[in-house]
């Protein structure tokens, strides 16, 4: 069984940063991509950044390019997402998801199969 947890969130100023985590479980880690999307009050989900199984490659939303970084650990089956210079509108939960399929399609339809409970990150102006 696909498991996923999210650690990390927080309060925290504008221009600040965090670094979130989300240990994955129950599954060949190296032959999924795992996605970080967030949501906030009273709007859709948003893909913001996605990291490819096996080929580690990265991918980023134009809202956070520049500003967040996603990183793994394959060996401890962790994936990281570095948050910087951060804003209001950043202010979302923060969800971690695990899916077979290719990072751009992920992030295109935020349609996977799997994800974690998240974490809250709250921007104070």
């Amino acid at each position: 069984e696909v498991q996923l947890v999210e650690s990390g969130g927080g309060l925290v100023q504008a221009g600040g940063s965090l670094r979130l985590s989300c240990a994955a479980s129950g599954f060949t880690f190296d032959d999924y991509s795992i996605i970080w999307f967030r949501q906030a009050p009273g709007k859709e989900r948003e893909g913001v950044s996605c990291i490819g199984g096996g080929d580690g490659r990265t991918y980023y939303a134009d809202s956070v390019k520049g500003r967040f970084t996603i990183s793994s650990d394959n060996a401890k089956k962790m994936v990281y997402l570095q948050i910087s210079s951060l804003k209001p509108e950043d202010t979302a939960v923060y969800y971690c998801a695990a899916d077979t399929a290719h990072c751009w399609y992920l992030l295109g339809s935020l349609n996977f199969r799997s994800w974690g409970q998240g974490t809250q990150v709250t921007v104070s102006s």
